[in-house]
């Protein structure tokens, strides 16, 4: 309906492929087009723009942190500066060339596995600019009983104030994910319980590191 109405405007959601796919990912395997006019369609989703790009980002003028000095993230992720590209230069121009309601409330991020990760890195560090935030099979890195307070620049030290910034976390996992990302995703959604933030955890059963998940 984009081009039905010229001046209806229209939330975004920037969606992010998982490691070793790039942005044709969510439409070829994904089937995010079909997803999202079935549910438009049913009612259970507003029309929105969804934008995806690619999730590779480097600057080669910054020195690669040691392991033991990364943040969260996996290691290949050391160095990305995808967030920097999304905020500097995919949101500009997204909101300059198309009708987008351009407002926090209006903006959401969501990712698949190292997408996900990437999504949390982005919006965590700024949340004056999403509302929304999901990662499927990709969260954040908190180790077993970690403080959850010691990342994204105490973007969860405020409880309070983050329960009423963020309208929706989303988190999930296979029930058959390798060992490693099933503990990854669970102790992040335990860590998020354990400080009373809120968020919907869901596992799905008998899937795996897959797009079934």
């Amino acid at each position: 309906g984009y081009d039905q109405n010229p001046n209806k405007r229209y939330p975004v959601l920037y969606l992010q492929h998982g490691g070793g796919e790039d942005e044709t990912g969510w439409i070829n395997q994904g089937k995010a087009d079909s997803i999202l006019d079935n549910l438009i369609a049913e009612g259970k989703a507003t029309p929105m723009i969804i934008v995806m790009d690619r999730g590779y980002a480097v600057d080669p003028t910054k020195v690669v942190e040691p392991a033991a000095n990364r943040g969260p993230g996996p290691n290949f992720m050391s160095g990305n500066v995808f967030p920097d590209v999304v905020l500097k230069e995919i949101i500009p121009m997204i909101d300059r060339d198309f009708r987008t309601i351009a407002d926090r409330d209006h903006r959401a991020m969501a990712g698949l596995s190292m997408g996900g990760f990437l999504t949390f890195q982005t919006t965590m560090t700024n949340l004056d600019m999403f509302s929304y935030v999901a990662g499927f099979s990709g969260a954040a890195l908190i180790p077993q009983g970690g403080d959850i307070t010691q990342v994204y620049n105490g973007a969860f030290n405020d409880v309070e104030a983050l329960n009423k910034k963020i309208k929706i976390m989303y988190i999930s996992t296979g029930l058959e994910e390798s060992a490693r990302m099933y503990a990854t995703v669970n102790n992040f959604h335990q860590a998020l319980e354990k400080a009373g933030i809120n968020h919907i955890y869901y596992e799905s059963p008998g899937t795996s590191h897959e797009w079934q998940t």
